[in-house]
C-alpha cells in the first residue's frame, strides 16, 4: 500500500546556528500525503532523523490539475 509520494533533491543549505552562518549540503525531501497520515509520518521522521528537530512542515494544496489531484488521492489511501 502506498501512503505517500516522495521527491528527493540535493541542495545547499545556508543557515544561522549559535550566532554563526553555516553552509552545508542537504537533501530536501518532499512527501506528498494526506492530512490524515501526517501525524504518523511526522513521528516516523522524528524517530529516524539524525537532527534533534528535523524540519517537518505541511503545506495545503489549494489547486492543481484535476487528473493529478485525483491520482494523488487514490495513491495515498488511508
Amino acid at each position: 500500500m502506498n501512503h505517500e509520494y516522495i521527491v528527493n533533491a540535493g541542495l545547499e543549505s545556508v543557515y544561522q546556528l549559535e550566532g554563526k552562518i553555516n553552509t552545508d549540503p542537504e537533501e530536501l525531501l518532499i512527501i506528498k500525503t494526506r492530512q490524515s497520515l501526517l501525524e504518523a509520518l511526522t513521528e516516523h521522521v522524528k524517530a529516524n532523523h539524525e537532527y534533534d528537530v528535523p524540519e517537518v512542515i505541511a503545506l495545503p494544496i489549494t489547486g492543481g490539475s484535476p487528473l493529478y489531484l485525483e491520482w494523488l488521492k487514490t495513491s495515498t489511501m488511508d
